[in-house]
């Protein structure tokens, strides 16, 4: 794979996040009643990112929570047929029942993640919503599936790939176009 373009800079992901962050406060009228539930591994810093930004603003702090979807992956018996699943575990800090999740990830392609974060906190108990915010979204859906919230629609073709770094993995900040 070769580097075709970086398209969301530190600055340009810290704007997003900003922004995803109040269109949060501004579609629940606040933050009461709402967790914020990364999907497994980006997912969580993002979350966590969120839920700073949201303190920032609000002056209250909002739960935030982490999910584990290795189990529930329709694809899981193709992507580990000669070893085991590595499950690290869902830590979703308070009852999820009958409040608004959010559920954030990194990128937002054939939503088949998505489905399987929704059966997996299904198992852990019953919202009363359910929204998603992703940093990107793009494109490609299998599933009928969209994000409440999106950091930046970047429209690619089949032979390209979305990789987002962070810092707390990746200790670099940005977001690339792949061409494989």
């Amino acid at each position: 794979m070769s580097k075709k373009a970086v398209v969301l800079d530190e600055q340009a992901i810290r704007r997003a996040l900003t922004r995803i962050a109040h269109e949060i406060i501004e579609k629940n009228k606040g933050i009461e009643g709402c967790i914020l539930i990364g999907i497994r591994t980006r997912g969580i810093y993002l979350a966590q990112r969120l839920a700073e930004r949201i303190q920032q603003i609000e002056g209250t702090e909002i739960p935030v929570g982490e999910i584990d979807i290795t189990l529930y992956r329709d694809d899981l018996t193709t992507k580990t047929e000669n070893q085991e699943p590595l499950v690290k575990g869902s830590d979703v800090p308070q009852d999820v029942n009958n409040q608004k999740v959010i559920l954030v990830d990194d990128v937002l392609y054939t939503g088949r993640t998505v489905r399987a974060a929704l059966d997996a906190l299904v198992d852990i108990g019953r919202p009363s919503s359910v929204q998603l915010a992703v940093l990107v979204d793009r494109g490609h859906r299998e599933l009928p599936i969209r994000a409440d919230y999106v950091g930046k629609n970047i429209p690619t073709s089949s032979s390209e790939k979305i990789v987002v770094e962070l810092t707390e993995i990746d200790e670099r900040e940005q977001v690339s176009i792949y061409e494989k």
